[in-house]
């Protein structure tokens, strides 16, 4: 079945959804078509829904409370721009924008590959003036991105060009940010409750974004994740301001890719795609904004979000293996980059979850740890490594909460249901075959392969607790025992 048919067939069942779900006469959450059962922080299985749901309502009438509720999701993303040697285009559009001045940003390993110099040749064949900072940071920090915001104070770009991977685009994003917020503090728009996470209320300087990885889904997100030093910790900043005015998506970008990069890549593709399909649903989510301008970035699943998840998992399922074994196999390489797009478009709305919220400090603890074919000074997690590591015990875990998408993730992954068992727990099937995809690719064993052991899981938790933008779209309440109890059983998977 084509890619296309599998689309249309799965938005035809979301729209009846979306419908059945709008025409209902209340709101309440008892009955939300997306009902999922919610645990409190010390459970590790599902429980009677009645006494274990966050909310509890009478009865079916508008008289209770429903105020505390959201009652709506948004839907928003960069214009994207898809297809093979689609790169050479941006001059164009840097004309179109009437742009003055041009900051293009990259990296010291991209600022030598073919990507950049079609780029560079594109500028300079439509006489656009641009000036090139190329020492963003891979996994940046917070004094990355002020390297960065400080050499873009100096030259005053009127428009950007990010030509890398997330960290390349996450730092472009935070370099036109405080561009345009020259007085405000760095934590000033990082997320609560490690930084202020005041609302960004202007409108940015325009931004294009051409990635050169099959992975993060930055060119169509409103976030900006960065390693905090200080307290060694990956936070971020996130807001509709903060997406790309264009997402120029070139799958002949990514043939240069390592194997090693392009399989950390496609992972962050695969947890976005679960997180953002098994997360809490939107209407679930409290409190509801005073202000549709306070509305999160990150809502909870919806409808929508379905859609593109579902395609998501399903291409990176079937060509994430084949895009990292050959970096000429331009069909593997082409579904993996519009996976990567889809995924973050599901997300972008959706939210992530534990996997990711986990994962920060393991990225942001690590000491020693260097994975292979990564050209940097630094020890690295590379982010897809550290999203998923736990996702076998993340999905074990969360799989009482909402087993129908667990059961349908894990058919995706290639699981006969006709041969589950009644009563057998879709947690377990689940992270049964992610395992089996992690080994295949030679994915480190457990968090023990990057150095961690059970004396570190404390600092591990402390890590993870503050981490609210994602912890709290989990589908269970997830307090510090239950985190260290899945951090304990993602010590070693295989």
């Amino acid at each position: 079945m084509s890619t296309a048919v599998r689309v249309a067939q799965t938005s035809q069942a979301s729209i009846k959804s979306l419908i059945s779900l709008m025409n209902k006469s209340c709101t309440c959450p008892a009955h939300s078509q997306a009902r999922r059962i919610l645990q409190n922080n010390n459970a590790s299985s599902a429980t009677d829904a009645t006494s274990k749901h966050h909310h509890h309502t009478k009865d079916c009438s508008h008289s209770h409370d429903d105020t505390e509720h959201e009652y709506a999701f948004e839907m928003a993303s960069s214009t994207m721009r898809f297809g093979e040697g689609v790169t050479r285009e941006v001059g164009q559009d840097l004309v179109n924008m009437k742009a003055k001045k041009v900051l293009v940003m990259t990296d010291p390993n991209i600022a030598k590959l073919p990507v950049m110099k079609t780029v560079i040749e594109s500028l300079k064949a439509n006489n656009v003036p641009f000036v090139v900072y190329d020492k963003t940071r891979a996994e940046p920090t917070d004094q990355s991105f002020m390297d960065a915001i400080a050499f873009t104070k100096e030259h005053r770009p009127d428009v950007f060009v990010a030509v890398g991977g997330g960290s390349v685009m996450d730092t472009c994003k935070a370099a036109n940010l405080y561009f345009n917020y020259p007085d405000a503090d760095l934590l000033e728009f990082v997320n609560a409750p490690i930084g202020k996470g005041s609302v960004i209320t202007k409108d940015l300087s325009p931004l294009i974004a051409i990635p050169t990885t099959a992975g993060t889904g930055s060119e169509t997100t409103g976030t900006a994740i960065f390693d905090y030093e200080p307290l060694h910790v990956k936070t971020g900043i996130a807001n509709r301001k903060l997406r790309p005015t264009l997402g120029i998506v070139d799958p002949l970008n990514t043939r240069t890719m390592p194997s090693q990069v392009k399989i950390a890549s496609g992972l962050d593709v695969l947890c976005h795609a679960l997180e953002s399909y098994t997360a809490l649903p939107y209407n679930e989510r409290t409190p509801r904004p005073a202000n549709p301008a306070e509305r999160p970035a990150y809502q909870g699943s919806n409808p929508i979000s379905d859609i593109w998840s579902l395609e998501a998992l399903r291409l990176t399922v079937k060509y994430l293996a084949r895009s990292a074994k050959d970096p000429l196999d331009m069909e593997a390489n082409t579904q993996m980059c519009l996976a990567a797009s889809a995924a973050g478009t599901g997300f972008g709305s959706a939210g992530v979850h534990l996997c990711h919220g986990m994962s920060y400090p393991i990225s942001g603890l690590n000491k020693t740890y260097k994975h292979p074919e990564y050209n940097v000074d630094h020890s690295i997690v590379p982010h897809g490594i550290s999203v998923a590591v736990t996702a076998p015990a993340v999905f074990r875990y969360t799989g009482a909460a909402c087993p129908d998408r667990h059961f349908k993730a894990a058919e995706i992954f290639g699981a006969d249901l006709s041969k589950v068992r009644k009563g057998e727990s879709a947690g377990p099937l689940l992270a049964d075959q992610l395992t089996k995809f992690l080994e295949n690719l030679g994915v480190p064993d457990g968090i023990g392969a990057l150095g961690y052991t059970k004396a570190d899981i404390p600092a591990l938790v402390k890590g993870t607790l503050p981490q609210h933008r994602v912890t709290k779209l989990a589908p269970l309440t997830t307090g510090a025992e239950a985190l260290e109890k899945i951090f304990e059983d993602a010590i070693k998977n295989y």
